[in-house]
């Protein structure tokens, strides 16, 4: 499976099921797992550690 069609399945999910409600916390999930990626390397990486 491609993460195209994970998302695409993910979509469909949420418009038939009605379930608005999991989209501000997939959009966090992803937003964190994205600043933890871009900043592995950087030297905030231990601040950004420390918080969690």
């Amino acid at each position: 499976m491609s993460k195209l069609s994970i998302l695409s399945e993910l979509w469909e999910f949420l418009k038939v099921r009605k379930k608005w409600w999991l989209m501000p916390i997939i959009i966090f999930l992803v937003l964190l797992g994205a600043l933890i990626v871009l900043t592995q390397g950087s030297a905030l990486a231990p601040f950004i550690y420390a918080i969690f």
